[in-house]
């Protein structure tokens, strides 16, 4: 039998304003229109709606009787009630202080409306779910009850008939039982909104790092410029080439400063830059060479609901462009509508390993693998998906999207597959050879994913690029791939330990750049980052090239 639509009535002097809720409203409810308040309440008594959508003005001081009238009406049928506001945030408020349950200003976005009332709608239906069981549970204890009062009638006309008197005893004690259980369940289910808006409230609140506001890039972009961690080979040789000059410049002219402590930092100095350049000419070779053939890549994680299997997505979006949020200041999400999904953005590292293949990790792919936050969102009735995965190169123009080819069963990588003809870069060449523990290796990925990218275009580009994109980062990485900003963070260590099913090795970089390749003296892959040890001194783990060997022979 097919659901009749709810009922909204619409209470709004403004014709035009008037037809034009009625005709947004149509198809999804039943609405009902009055130019007036005692003419929407004569509709209401003839047709109870569930909704009121209530045009009104705060700065009349005559505002709060229609809605008081309305609320002395809805408050006995339940009726929820949305008030349209003439003003801001100050006007909105003295609604809700008024007794709507809900407030917005007009002109208003009409998703936005949409998406309101059919938050009120869930609520209007869920309160009236409660009430039938309150209702059953009320009957169920006046059965109870009276079968008590049935049970002393006939102890007191029959006492010798106590195998009656038992009987009645069992029937009445099997009502009080059906009595718990439904209180039980009024209970349960008085719980079931809570806990909803609990859960999606967990899920916004893990996804507020995807999108940041201007300010909130800017400085981040600031932080990590700052920080020498995140500047690649050729960067830290020109930086400790900078600094040893102006050290031997203060040591030729001294100007009061500590001369030992001058020629210490000096002598630091000079050991890190041989470091650096012992074996600079190879590493910069394999950096000309191979660095190209290494992406960003960009996973775009999306969440359905697991009882219905829709997507979630924001209740609306405001003005500003903002995800709508509820009094309380929290956001608005719903799995109905065509408001914008949301997403959860995750940055990895992969490189070309074949003909349109690129090796990564499996951990990158499947952001939710083995990740204690996402599978806590998971326990909450939300499954993960892929919305999309798009690999970013550098001196492309444009992303490539990506497709999820193949897991290992053994070791943190996958194998992914996109178009790559037209970007005639080279393939990889996997060192067959067992790494050799204190053997030189350069690391080659995207360290902090796009924080660092933004970091190392400029305070200029960075403030100009956010502007243009709000922060939201597939524009963000639209217009870096554009100015071709895009390009991997090479750092230069050792392999400390070579171990069955990992490598160990130091490098000078930052957590992040999974998925990246770690390339011997000669160029070839032996390894695959998926791992830093924090606080270890920068110690990192590799995936041993071997464990890719079968998933590039499918």
């Amino acid at each position: 039998m097919a659901t009749q639509p709810e009922t909204v009535l619409i209470v709004e002097a403004d014709a035009s304003q008037r037809e034009r809720l009625r005709t947004l409203l149509e198809g999804s409810t039943n609405p009902l229109t009055a130019e007036s308040v005692a003419e929407g309440l004569r509709v209401a008594l003839n047709s109870p709606p569930d909704i009121i959508v209530l045009g009104m003005d705060t700065a009349d001081p005559r505002g709060a009787n229609p809605l008081t009238e309305i609320k002395e009406l809805a408050n006995s049928a339940q009726v929820r009630v949305i008030a349209l506001i003439g003003g801001g945030a100050a006007e909105r408020v003295r609604a809700l202080q008024l007794g709507a349950d809900d407030a917005i200003t007009v002109p208003a976005d009409e998703e936005e409306l949409l998406a309101r009332v059919r938050t009120q709608l869930r609520q209007k239906r869920a309160i009236s779910e409660l009430g039938t069981k309150v209702r059953n549970a009320e009957e169920s204890y006046q059965v109870a009850q009276t079968a008590f009062q049935a049970l002393a009638v006939t102890e007191k006309m029959t006492r010798d008939a106590f195998s009656l008197e038992r009987i009645l005893k069992i029937g009445v004690g099997a009502l009080l039982a059906l009595a718990v259980a439904i209180a039980g369940i009024f209970f349960l289910y008085s719980h079931k909104a809570e806990k909803e808006t609990k859960r999606a409230y967990t899920v916004i609140a893990q996804l507020e790092h995807s999108v940041q506001n201007e300010q909130q890039l800017l400085a981040s972009a600031r932080r990590l410029r700052e920080d020498p961690a995140n500047a690649d080979l050729l960067e830290q040789r020109q930086q400790l080439q900078q600094k040893s000059q102006a050290l031997q410049q203060k040591l030729s002219a001294p100007d009061g400063s500590d001369v030992t402590e001058l020629r210490k930092q000096l002598q630091d100095t000079t050991a890190r830059l041989n470091k650096i350049e012992g074996n600079a000419q190879a590493a910069e070779a394999i950096i000309h060479d191979f660095a190209p053939s290494v992406c960003l890549l960009h996973v775009s994680v999306a969440f359905n609901e697991k009882s219905s299997g829709r997507r979630l997505r924001y209740g609306g979006i405001s003005s500003d462009g903002s995800p709508l949020k509820d009094s309380d200041g929290n956001t608005v999400y719903t799995t109905e509508g065509r408001a914008p999904e949301v997403r959860a953005d995750f940055f990895g590292t992969g490189f070309i390993a074949g003909e349109g293949k690129i090796l990564t990790n499996h951990h990158v792919v499947q952001p939710w693998w083995e990740d204690e936050d996402l599978n806590g969102i998971v326990q909450q009735g939300l499954e993960p998906v892929i919305g999309a995965i798009e690999a970013y190169f550098p001196n492309a123009t444009n992303a490539i999207p990506v497709g999820i080819s193949q897991i290992s069963d053994e070791a943190d990588l996958a194998l992914i597959h996109g178009d790559l003809t037209e970007l005639k870069r080279p393939i990889l060449r996997l060192d067959k050879d067992t790494a050799v523990s204190g053997e030189a290796l350069i690391s080659v990925g995207y360290a902090t994913g796009l924080d660092a990218i933004l970091a190392r275009a400029g305070e200029d580009a960075v403030r100009d690029i956010v502007k243009l994109t709000g922060g939201e980062p597939n524009l963000v990485l639209t217009e870096l791939a554009k100015r071709k900003l895009i390009r991997p963070l090479v750092t230069q260590g050792h392999v400390g330990d070579v171990l069955p099913d990992k490598i160990v090795y130091d490098a000078q970089t930052t957590s992040g750049g999974s998925g990246g390749p770690l390339l011997n003296r000669h160029g070839g892959v032996i390894g695959v980052t998926f791992a830093i040890v924090k606080g270890f001194g920068g110690s990192n783990f590799g995936v041993p090239i071997k464990f890719a060997t079968p998933l590039l022979k499918r």
